[in-house]
C-alpha cells in the first residue's frame, strides 16, 4: 500500500505547493484567469485520484484515473504558460520544480491508466474464450 499512499501524498502536495505558489503571481486580469485555472486542476487532479481508491468498479477506478490524469496534464500546460510569460528569475525557479513535480506525476499516472487499459483488454479476451 505504501505505492498508493505515496502517490496520494504527492498529489496532496503538489495541489498544496500550487496554491501557495499563486499568490506570487502578478495581479493582472490575464493571470487571474491562469491562477483560478491552475487552482482547480491542481487540486482536482489529486482528488480524483483520491476518490478513485474507492472507486465502485473498476470502471470507476480507470475513470477516476483518467480524470486525474487529465487534470494533471492541463496543470502542467497552464505552469508552462506561467513560465514563459514571466521574467522574474526566483518565481521561475520555483515554477521549474512545480513542472518537474507535474511531468512526474503525469508519467505515474499515464502509467498506471496503460496498464489499466492492457488488464482490461486481457480480462475481455479472457471472458469471450469462456
Amino acid at each position: 500500500m505504501f505505492v498508493k499512499d505515496d502517490l496520494n501524498n504527492r498529489l496532496f502536495l503538489f495541489a498544496v505547493r500550487v496554491l501557495k505558489f499563486l499568490p506570487n503571481l502578478p495581479k493582472s486580469p490575464e493571470f487571474n484567469v491562469v491562477r483560478y485555472q491552475l487552482s482547480k486542476s491542481a487540486t482536482s487532479s489529486g482528488a480524483n485520484y483520491e476518490e478513485s481508491q474507492a472507486g465502485s468498479s473498476k470502471a470507476d477506478f480507470n475513470n477516476k484515473v483518467r480524470i486525474a490524469l487529465r487534470e494533471m496534464r492541463e496543470s502542467n500546460y497552464w505552469l508552462r504558460i506561467i513560465k514563459e510569460t514571466l521574467n522574474d528569475i526566483e518565481r521561475v525557479n520555483a515554477l521549474d520544480l512545480l513542472l518537474d513535480e507535474s511531468d512526474q506525476l503525469k508519467k505515474i499516472l499515464g502509467s498506471i491508466v496503460s496498464k489499466t487499459r492492457i488488464l482490461d483488454k486481457r480480462l475481455d479476451q479472457d471472458k469471450r474464450l469462456k
